[in-house]
């Protein structure tokens, strides 16, 4: 992350950690251009103006993003505005949710005898006539990576079973992958509605090969309080998130 204090401008999202906001300069202008759960303080043509707008400057401008920024990061729309721009940019790939919640959980998203494939998807569309197609997914026997699944878990139950899927299907939700706040609760699609609604963001995951990390107990699933009891622990300088993208505009 040496790219970071050679940055003049910095605009990033919520799900930036301290420690990473800590490594742009003190010099250095710091914007929060962040939306959560529907909350949009900034627009995303504001962003996307902002990006250009510092880049015709000639400034040195990082775009930091939690998890990967090509995967329901918005980067298509970003790098649209940079490109009709004619701007030069750069993009850093870092670790989407998907991947952080699986390694959490310490279950394999695909197995041969099991699952061999890997559905990402989203729950949340910006076109509210647009649906998932639940069947399909269903019927391909692909392991779900659901991405922003809400809390509406008993509709999400009912989808998934009407298309096909087995209500023993196992499946995890995970808060806060990859973070010291880390939380995950493994249950089954039939069992969805009563799980627990851990802090956003979550990722659900749902598939048969959730169900064979049943049996160990991987670090998310300690109390809360194991971690505060032991600030020295091996846990205790994780990152908030994994950094991902960035746009690197100008020289």
């Amino acid at each position: 992350m040496s790219f970071i204090p050679r940055r003049k401008h910095a605009l990033h999202d919520d799900l930036i950690g301290s420690e990473i906001l800590a490594l742009v300069p003190k010099s250095a202008e710091v914007r929060n251009v962040g939306k959560r759960c529907g909350r949009k303080a900034v627009q995303q043509a504001e962003i996307n103006a902002l990006l250009v707008a510092f880049a015709s400057f000639g400034l040195k401008v990082v775009r930091l993003k939690g998890g990967d920024p090509l995967i329901f990061g918005r980067a298509g729309e970003e790098m649209g505005a940079l490109r009709k721009a004619n701007v030069d940019f750069e993009i850093i790939p870092g670790v989407t949710s998907a991947l952080a919640s699986a390694a959490a959980a310490r279950v394999s998203l695909t197995q041969r005898e099991t699952a061999s494939a890997v559905v990402f998807l989203t729950s949340h569309h910006a076109n509210c006539n647009q649906t998932v197609e639940w069947e399909a997914f269903v019927r391909s026997g692909a392991t779900l990576a659901i991405y922003m699944p809400g809390f509406s878990y008993a509709q999400t139950s009912q989808q998934l079973m009407s298309a096909g899927m087995r209500g023993e299907t196992a499946c995890a939700i995970v808060s806060r992958a990859s973070s010291n706040r880390e939380q995950i609760h493994r249950t089954t699609v039939k069992n969805l509605p009563s799980a627990p609604l851990l802090p956003a963001p979550t990722l659900l995951l749902v598939g048969d090969v959730i169900g064979q990390g049943d049996s160990v107990r991987s670090h998310g699933e300690l109390a809360m309080s194991d971690f505060e009891a032991d600030p020295s622990g091996p846990l205790a300088n994780v990152l908030d998130v994994f950094v991902d993208n960035q746009a690197f505009l100008g020289d």
